[in-house]
């Protein structure tokens, strides 16, 4: 099966239908963010490093670090919080810009292979991006869009997931490090986004072989009780075959769904995280107690 190989200078990590889910933590983003996008504009990151920090101790396997932030310098922005990031924690980080210029201040900077965030179908953006997805050695998150925009057909969603990697072929980029975003439709505007998904990612595993990402909240967009809805589309979503995902480490209930859909894919030997997680301690003493009660039971003869 397809392994997408990303690492810090100091930590590899996988991404692969025999692995683990993937979580990349979604905090280090300006948008929706005043006051990120504020202190981030005007060279402060204390906030970038405290959400940095707060993700990787909550279970995140990368981070990923966004910029965009209109008038400002996102190119240098983007580069300064990258080296900060990669200088308080060892975890791989996606490299997340619509500017290309901005991608390439990241590429320059990162220590290791980043996953860079995104190439989309548009023959000008396969063209300025992918030269630097081989120039520099990277994986590339491939979104499911062109030039016609976001089709609600995800069999056309398929056509365009295959241009790219087609594409990115004729650059000397092998699949394996193309992770193919589906798009995930707000299924409060689209009933039949959820099997859409479901649908897509099972035919982007089994006939392109490639591995998937998505922005996990975008399903629950506009709808109440979002936290269990995205922790219950991703269940589902792991099921079908997806391996990764940008979402928000910091919520319990998307963490809990996403570990049991390891269990139940087997991607958890012997329930290990789990039970670390969720069993209750002994109580001091609790065993002697039992071993005493135990003990004192005399058999029938």
């Amino acid at each position: 099966m397809t392994d997408t190989i990303i690492s810090s200078a100091t930590k590899e990590l996988k991404i692969g239908f025999d692995h683990p889910f993937v979580i990349i933590g979604e905090r280090i983003n300006p948008t929706g963010r005043k006051i990120l996008a504020e202190e981030m504009k005007h060279g402060d990151y204390s906030r970038v490093e405290r959400d940095a920090l707060a993700q990787v101790a909550a279970g995140a396997h990368m981070l990923d670090v966004n910029a965009g932030i209109p008038l400002a310098d996102e190119p240098r922005i983007l580069a300064e919080a990258i080296k900060l990031v990669q200088s308080i924690t060892d975890v791989p980080l996606s490299i997340d810009s619509s500017i290309v210029a901005a991608l390439e201040a990241g590429l320059e900077v990162y220590q290791g292979k980043p996953l860079l965030n995104s190439v989309t179908g548009e023959d000008e953006r396969l063209e300025m991006v992918l030269p630097l997805v081989k120039k520099y050695g990277a994986a590339v998150v491939a979104i499911s869009n062109d030039e016609a925009g976001i089709s609600e057909n995800p069999d056309e969603r398929f056509d365009v997931a295959k241009k790219i990697v087609e594409r990115a072929a004729d650059y000397g980029i092998h699949y394996s490090d193309i992770v193919v975003d589906p798009l995930v439709m707000p299924v409060g505007a689209v009933n039949s986004a959820g099997r859409q998904v479901v649908h897509l990612v099972k035919r982007l595993r089994e006939e392109l072989k490639v591995n998937t990402t998505c922005g996990a909240s975008n399903f629950s967009f506009g709808i109440p009780n979002r936290k269990g809805m995205d922790a219950h589309f991703l269940s589902m979503a792991i099921g079908a075959g997806m391996t990764s995902a940008i979402t928000n480490p910091l919520h319990e209930e998307v963490m809990q769904g996403v570990m049991a859909a390891d269990v139940a894919m087997g991607h958890d030997v012997n329930c290990v995280r789990w039970l670390k997680k969720y069993r209750q301690p002994v109580e001091e003493g609790a065993s002697a107690r039992a071993g005493g009660r135990s003990g004192g039971r005399r058999r029938r003869g």
